[in-house]
């Protein structure tokens, strides 16, 4: 297993690894501040690894998730921390991560490279798009859609049956209760465009 990126990220990630029992056997970052992570190396990164690789990304920055994940076509697998409740009746792509206290509850589907952070809610009958992010303690309520690469505050709220478009930030304690289309940030409450 292989780690990309070694900062704050990364040792989250690292640690639910660790908890699950899994090898980690180096951590590669483009330019690394540290040459290790709770006893794990950290390299540069190479110009490319063999395909049958394992790895995961351990990046926050969607658009800088989606640009690893399309230079290295590697075996990325995911990681689900102990804690966290991921319904059996649950979709989870690969490379995706699911942090402590997490729910994921049944008939969700969560695309590729994606992050459910702590304590985040994903309810029944949502669907998360590639390289979406779900900030600690943000809930999407039942039947929300999250389009490609948008990022959920921490702490954001998002009711029943919402559209969030692609690439778009919903802002941190942001009460999202209209569609929102494609690019565009929205903070407050009730959830403003700005």
């Amino acid at each position: 297993m292989m780690i990309f990126g070694a900062s704050g990220h990364a040792k989250v990630i690292l640690d639910i690894l660790l908890a699950n029992h899994t090898a980690v056997e180096k951590i590669v970052d483009e330019f690394p501040q540290t040459e290790q992570l709770f006893g794990t190396p950290v390299a540069n990164c190479e110009k490319e690894y063999p395909a049958s690789t394992a790895a995961l990304i351990a990046i926050g920055n969607n658009a800088i998730r989606k640009k690893i994940a399309e230079q290295y076509p590697l075996q990325y697998t995911t990681a689900v921390h102990p804690s966290a409740t991921v319904s059996p009746f649950s979709e989870v792509g690969v490379g995706t991560v699911v942090m402590a206290q997490a729910v994921v509850n049944p008939a969700a589907v969560i695309g590729q490279h994606c992050i459910i952070n702590t304590a985040a809610v994903v309810e029944h009958d949502c669907i998360l798009e590639d390289y979406v992010h779900v900030s600690p303690n943000a809930a999407l309520a039942g039947n929300v859609t999250v389009g490609e690469g948008s990022h959920i505050g921490i702490g954001a709220c998002v009711i029943q049956g919402i559209t969030i478009g692609k690439w778009c930030t919903i802002g941190a304690g942001a009460v999202v209760i209209r569609d929102v289309p494609d690019g565009v940030t929205v903070v407050g409450n009730p959830g403003r465009i700005l």
